[in-house]
């Protein structure tokens, strides 16, 4: 991200400086941060909650995934369509303003429906943050860097992970989960009109005349339909598509019930480990999985986009094919974690695979922002995230926690069993993950270039 001179701009869009570019760069990759650290404190927090409001895990995945990602996928598709026309920096302020305010109050709610409904705030706030930015993004770097550019700013997954599972576990632990959640909620209002003042958008303001007939060409033309047509055509966008639903469905399903997983089935050796630092349970938990999960996450989400750009200047298949092999790689590692009778050992397995698991990130992004004519951008990045969250992040926490509930209850097997099985069947998903990947390998050259 530190080319010394600007790149060219793509028609329309007003070339930035790289001092800039880098300082936009950083400030969306806070703000995603931010999107991650009020999707995800819920995680750490699920434990308490369910044992407060005496909840089923079922309704811990309905909470943490479903409700959130029925209204972010949906109302991801219609701001991603004004995105295309207009202000970028004002739809990332407004949306991070309202996800930011709806994460605060679910510290105030009292019962599982508030929770739900508050949630869902998030998850309306939250559809306004990443179509519009990996538009502007696209407008912001040049196209060999386009990859590395989407991976540093996916790094905002694991890092607001991280973010999220350290620091809410903490202030539970301090002073429960309701301050955990306004905490992490508030400063997000601020990072708002910091986005909103200082964020550039790009593109060329138009005459008068320009305007007008471009208006008139919107009122007759269907963008929405067209960008769908375009991407009909284009069966990589689809295979891709699917199969990074499938990490997601893996990675947001396993998720609300890591923390479980070591509470139920690591508890006595947690509080060891734990008291060694000066912190309980919940504290040191939240900071481990954080690190592993932030740390891993990051480091994975980067390389993938170092490895696609290096390589697929060369040959577009080697946007496919890292993920391929990353999602077969990745499975054994994590069933190790889930079997080893140590937390430490577990721990440790769960980094290696955060860095595995998240090499995706910036090759899928990449295809997407590419595959498709510059108007269409904001839309391809929407459509492909209505796919991914309504499946993954939608589906996968229901999903594990259903399974769990199968297990612990319908087959007798207790708690701690129930999500120890509920996990590892969850985890074998990333075959059909693999073979999408690797199919894609077929097409991808001839669409990308096209």
């Amino acid at each position: 991200m530190s080319e010394t001179t600007a790149a060219a701009a793509p028609e329309g869009v007003r070339a930035v400086s790289p001092g800039y570019r880098n300082y936009a760069m950083g400030l969306l990759l806070l703000i995603y941060v931010m999107n991650f650290v009020d999707r995800q404190v819920v995680n750490i927090l699920a434990e308490p909650i369910k044992r407060e409001l005496g909840l089923l895990d079922w309704q811990l995945g309905a909470m943490s995934g479903f409700a959130f990602a029925l209204f972010y996928t949906v109302l991801g598709l219609p701001i991603a369509r004004l995105a295309e026309r207009g202000n970028r920096p004002y739809i990332i302020g407004a949306a991070l303003a309202v996800w930011s305010g709806f994460t605060a109050l679910c510290g105030l709610t009292q019962n599982f429906v508030q929770l739900l409904l508050a949630r869902i705030g998030v998850g309306v706030g939250e559809a306004g943050c990443t179509p519009p930015a990996h538009s502007l993004i696209t407008d912001y770097v040049p196209k060999e860097k386009r990859a590395s550019a989407l991976a540093f700013y996916s790094m905002g997954t694991p890092l607001g992970s991280l973010v999220g599972m350290g620091l809410g576990g903490v202030i539970a632990d301090l002073h429960g989960w309701r301050m955990a959640f306004i905490v992490c909620g508030v400063p997000g209002v601020v990072l708002a009109l910091l986005a909103a003042l200082t964020l550039v958008e790009p593109r060329i303001r138009k005459t008068a005349a320009e305007l007008k007939a471009h208006a008139a060409a919107m009122r007759n033309a269907k963008p929405f339909r067209e960008a769908l047509a375009t991407l009909k055509r284009k069966r990589t966008f689809w295979l891709v598509s699917f199969a990074a639903a499938i990490k997601a469905f893996i990675g947001y399903g396993q998720a609300p019930f890591a923390a479980s997983f070591f509470y139920r089935n690591h508890s006595e050796e947690v509080a060891a480990l734990a008291s060694q630092f000066g912190l309980q349970s919940g504290g040191f938990l939240g900071l481990a999985l954080g690190l592993m999960g932030g740390i891993g996450g990051a480091i994975g989400a980067y390389l993938g986009g170092m490895i696609a750009d290096k390589y697929g200047g060369r040959d577009y298949r080697a946007y496919v094919s890292v993920p391929a092999v990353a999602s077969l790689a990745v499975i054994p590692i994590y069933m190790f974690a889930l079997v080893s009778p140590f937390a430490t050992f577990a721990l440790g397995a769960l980094l290696i695979g955060s860095i595995l698991g998240t090499l995706w990130y910036g090759p899928v992004y990449a295809t997407a922002q590419t595959i498709v004519p510059p108007h269409m951008r904001a839309t391809a990045s929407a459509i492909l995230l209505f796919i991914i969250n309504l499946i993954g992040l939608g589906l996968g926490p229901l999903a594990v926690g259903a399974l769990s509930d199968v297990f612990a209850i319908g087959f007798g097997m207790g708690e701690a069993e129930g999500v120890r099985y509920a996990l590892l069947v969850s985890a074998l998903a990333g075959l059909g993950a693999a073979a999408l990947f690797w199919m894609a390998r077929k097409t991808i050259r001839e669409e990308m270039e096209g």
